[in-house]
């Protein structure tokens, strides 16, 4: 039972670290174009320069 002094703390900082890791994801443009790698991965352009 005395874990819980240590573990409760412990949890609520791992998870406002990870709520700060999203938003500064959101306001970085993580998220803006999510289908853009979809059809990246399909493009059979030869970007070779040789």
């Amino acid at each position: 039972m005395s874990n819980l002094i240590y573990l409760i703390p412990v949890a609520l900082l791992l998870g406002g670290l990870g709520l700060v890791a999203f938003l500064w994801s959101i306001r970085n443009g993580q998220y803006e174009d999510l289908d853009g790698a979809a059809y990246r991965i399909l493009d059979d352009e030869d970007e070779t320069s040789g």
